[in-house]
């Protein structure tokens, strides 16, 4: 069988539920595994905490969407509900996506901005979702999009004002949370629904180092240059994709966001390092989202590094960047 992931992938196999095979999980991403990666470089950089601080309820392992029948049996996928214990009424939602190139990482990553999200005033979900070990794109995209139907149909039993709802991702999550919203009203992009379900829309976006094109001449030179170098193992986002762009170009054209802008496309903010790569297509789809009468915005945390958000110094000027603009568009 040809080998497909590339060496330093720790698939491992996730406990299953009652009645469900494991589903396969690469657990080479986490808090741990990225400090190690940049501790004597960056000696200031300080983790953040994952625990959930005083005045924080979390919710956990609410279910969004259950599958009868998968190749691992009966399937549920959930997401944690973050509010402050001091806010009353209904509040807007805020559905946050985690990195790990689609392939790795898991909701908990999304815990420490999760809680200062809270600490502002919005109900924070930070969501699991189908990952390339379980299933490829278009999957994960649809469970975000699930998630979001979900919220609007029951949030409100969870204090959340259901017209107010956003997307926030960080890396793969910030490339998930941005074509998600900017294909608002996309059939195409909505996946299955019930016949009594109403598609999924949000008002606002937060991508966090997140790509908004696979399709950039950047993109594609560097898909074929890093399969060469790793002797032919696919890259991450080929993996996710199905294939390398001349074996799946529809996926990599229809999981491009910079491809899918309407007015309908929602409200973005970027925030990002200052690695080039992952902000690959922001600055040729802002045009775009500015001729759509769409707004957006762009702001710099001055990091080195990719995953900044999971480091002091950078966790704080992310969190105001993020909520400020959420209070901009979503509090009005």
């Amino acid at each position: 069988m040809r080998k497909l992931f590339p060496a330093f992938f720790a698939l491992l196999l996730a406990l299953p539920c009652a009645g469900q095979e494991a589903v396969p999980r690469d657990t080479s991403f986490t808090l741990h595994s990225a400090y190690k990666k940049i501790e004597r470089k960056y000696p200031y950089a300080r983790p953040v905490s994952q625990s959930i601080p005083e005045g924080v309820t979390k919710i956990a392992d609410v279910v969004y969407r259950h599958f009868d029948s998968t190749q691992f049996g009966p399937r549920d996928l959930h997401f944690d509900i973050f509010r402050a214990d001091t806010v009353e009424g209904l509040r807007p939602a805020v559905l946050m996506i985690h990195g790990g190139g689609w392939n790795s990482g898991d909701r908990s990553l999304q815990y420490p901005l999760a809680a200062a999200l809270a600490k502002r005033g919005y109900v924070a979900v930070p969501v699991e979702y189908r990952l390339t070990p379980e299933s490829r794109y278009p999957a994960g995209l649809h469970d975000i999009k699930a998630a979001v139907r979900w919220v609007h149909e029951n949030g409100t039993a969870y204090g959340i004002d259901t017209t107010r709802i956003a997307l926030s991702g960080c890396s793969a999550g910030g490339q998930l949370a941005a074509l998600a919203g900017i294909t608002n009203g996309s059939m195409r992009h909505e996946g299955p629904l019930d016949s009594d379900e109403t598609p999924s829309h949000v008002s606002a976006v937060v991508c966090i180092d997140g790509i908004t094109t696979f399709v950039s001449d950047y993109n594609i030179s560097d898909v074929y240059e890093r399969r060469e170098k790793h002797n032919g193992q696919l890259p991450v986002n080929a993996l996710w994709l199905g294939g390398m762009p001349d074996e799946a170009d529809e996926n990599w054209q229809e999981a491009s966001a910079i491809n899918w802008v309407t007015p309908a496309s929602a409200p973005v903010c970027f925030i990002n390092s200052d690695l080039p790569r992952y902000r690959d297509g922001r600055d040729e789809i802002r045009p775009l989202l500015d001729q759509a009468g769409v707004h957006t915005e762009i702001h710099s945390v001055n990091s080195p590094i990719h995953p900044f958000w999971l480091f002091y110094p950078w966790y704080s000027s992310t969190v105001t960047h993020a909520a400020d603009f959420l209070d901009r568009v979503l509090k009005k």
